[in-house]
């Protein structure tokens, strides 16, 4: 299992808390010390669509001028915004096989170790 995230996001914290409880092992990817590379964006894009991880109710998102935020009317608008301000992707990110899930839902998490 691999999670993306940033280390001072409290839902990411709360989510690895979760799976340390629970047992589970997992790869941690810090977006802010790795970034991410647009491969993967287009990978997660491909399986959910880029909305859904497009986090617009970011902090970052919010600061942004009303004229970027115009501006992104595409995929490849929003991935290279997301690449140059990696807190703007919902996390963390949760990968396991086929499973992509954005966010911490402890009841997703729980049929994702089933």
């Amino acid at each position: 299992m691999k999670v993306y995230g940033i280390t001072n996001c409290d839902t990411v914290q709360k989510a690895v808390r979760w799976l340390k409880a629970n047992n589970v092992d997992y790869e941690f990817h810090d977006f802010k010390k790795l970034g991410i590379s647009l491969e993967k964006l287009n990978e997660w894009d491909y399986k959910a669509g880029y909305e859904k991880f497009l986090n617009k109710n970011s902090a970052t998102w919010k600061e942004l001028s009303p004229e970027v935020k115009e501006n992104v009317k595409t995929k490849d608008d929003a991935f290279t915004l997301m690449q140059e301000k990696t807190s703007m992707i919902k996390r963390p990110v949760i990968e396991n096989n086929n499973f992509l899930f954005f966010g911490f839902n402890e009841d997703v998490y729980r049929k994702l170790i089933k």
